[in-house]
């Protein structure tokens, strides 16, 4: 019998925690966010204004003390607030002070204590990448974004792909391959022509970059509970990188994707923040 709590190890997957039902996030009181804010903003001058503005109106506590973070940016500076606060499950909320803001909600200084209580929740769950590399290392680490693996050379990446154990593809040509969570269907992926998820679809994307052969092949739509495994052919030839987010791991022989649903990332919409429309008006956008 396996461990309490663990499955047994699948042919070519690595053994790890039983997938686990979606935490119900906590709703917010005005009552319970008062004083209770943190900020975090991105890089830019436009976000450390907002964020200065932000503090002087309404006060600032460290994000461990926090009701909710306001992140302060574009979706890239939602990426950094989700990456620094991970594993916290403190509820993000985003306000656009960049030039994408997919995630984001209208940047506005008024009621933010009230928009905080009304806000829809989102829960999501990052990506665990683990990788080998041909000198016999395994280097580990989570995405929220996408896990994208890339040719290094100017030789294109043989790749085979694995699902749940079963070859689902022998030979992949292609500048590259990634895996996207639906928060990051609209980044990476959507540039490689992938699909757009919503919020609280169970799916991933799995989408080819630059396939040459099968060059009919655009990509798959799996289970969020799926395991992916990619194993690089003729690797010493056509060395490729695995990349999380912000972790890249050079000269990876293979490489596991899985959902890990021991983390939970809460993210706060407002109610007429219109995701679902953003997401059906950008698949027809030309």
């Amino acid at each position: 019998m396996p461990p309490r709590g663990r499955t047994p190890r699948e042919p070519g997957v690595s053994d790890v925690p039983v997938p686990l039902p979606f935490p119900q996030p906590v709703a917010l009181r005005a009552e319970d966010v008062r004083g209770r804010i943190a900020f975090h903003a991105a890089a830019t001058e436009a976000a450390r204004a907002a964020r200065d503005r932000l503090v002087a109106r309404y006060g600032e506590v460290p994000p461990e003390q926090a009701a909710a973070i306001v992140a302060l940016g574009g979706d890239g500076g939602m990426l950094e607030t989700q990456h620094r606060w991970l594993g916290h499950n403190i509820p993000v909320y985003g306000m656009n002070c960049g030039s994408v803001g997919f995630l984001m909600n209208e940047y506005r200084e008024e009621r933010l204590e009230e928009r905080l209580a009304e806000a829809q929740a989102a829960v999501l769950h990052p990506l665990r990448m683990r990788a080998a590399t041909e000198i016999g290392g395994i280097a580990e680490a989570l995405a929220i974004n996408e896990v994208s693996l890339l040719r290094e050379t100017r030789q294109a990446a043989k790749v085979r792909i694995l699902v749940d154990g079963k070859v689902r593809l022998p030979e992949l040509i292609c500048d590259g391959v990634l895996v996207a969570t639906p928060a990051g269907s609209t980044a990476y992926n959507l540039s490689a022509h992938g699909p757009i998820v919503p919020l609280g679809a169970n799916l991933m994307p799995l989408t080819p970059i630059s396939a040459f052969r099968p060059r009919r092949w655009r990509g798959a739509l799996l289970p969020g509970e799926a395991a992916v495994v990619f194993e690089i052919l003729e690797a010493e030839k056509r060395p490729v990188a695995a990349v999380a987010d912000y972790t890249e791991v050079r000269d990876v022989r293979r490489v596991e994707v899985r959902e890990d649903r021991s983390i939970a990332l809460t993210l706060l919409f407002d109610p007429d923040h219109g995701l679902s429309e953003r997401i059906i008006a950008e698949q027809f956008t030309v």
